[in-house]
């Protein structure tokens, strides 16, 4: 057993790498589940060894794809919070706010060739959860859109205006309405915990959604 730092072995960059794989996955999933978009956009594939719906809508995938290759340095360096996915009605305002809270431990101690498979089952798990979380949400008004937002650490919201990771794909502050819902119940879903990453998932739903 070996105990590293985060700077060993270029620990975020890895971790990094796992994580906005799983959010690739998890937005298209809950897109599906949530049925933000037609269900014919949506084709199934297989990841985590089991069976997940991905889009197939070019400009949908590229935000998706460009919005976690932003969230991907943060991770790296360890200054993300949560990242959020928010569903919001016609009128822009939050009906289900998706958080996973993301933290990581600043020194590890792991057998490798056990560490990885250990933390691509536990994140099968969470897919799994989200794949049913139609259970324990109430329908979405039709016309529903998507954000996704970032919550990071204040010396990282500091730097963040100075770079712009893609070409006009920058950062900006979230409206208010957005980061907040009044009258909201909160549904946890799924927590992991393995030696280089801790996620927690849960729903903030709003009371009457209409």
């Amino acid at each position: 057993m070996t105990t590293l730092t985060r700077q060993d072995l270029n620990f975020g960059q890895v971790v990094a790498d796992i994580l906005c794989e799983f959010l690739e996955v998890a937005i298209h999933l809950i897109l599906y589940v949530r049925e933000i978009y037609p269900s014919g956009i949506f084709q199934k594939r297989k990841k985590y060894n089991v069976p997940v719906q991905m889009s197939c809508h070019p400009e949908l995938n590229q935000y998706i794809q460009d919005t976690l290759h932003c969230v991907k340095p943060l991770i790296e360096k360890n200054e993300a919070e949560k990242v959020v996915v928010v569903i919001m009605d016609k009128e822009h305002h939050p009906v289900e706010r998706f958080v996973f809270e993301i933290s990581q431990p600043p020194l590890l101690s792991i057998s490798s060739e056990t560490l990885l498979s250990h933390v691509e089952q536990l994140l099968r798990a969470m897919i799994l959860k989200i794949s049913v979380c139609d259970a324990v949400l109430d329908n979405n008004p039709p016309g529903c859109t998507f954000t996704v937002l970032v919550h990071t650490r204040e010396a990282a919201t500091r730097n963040m205006e100075k770079v712009q990771v893609i070409k006009d794909f920058p950062w900006i502050v979230a409206d208010e309405q957005e980061v907040h819902m009044e009258e909201a119940k909160l549904i946890p879903l799924k927590t992991m915990t393995s030696d280089i990453l801790k996620m927690q998932l849960y729903v903030e739903e709003r009371t009457l959604k209409t």
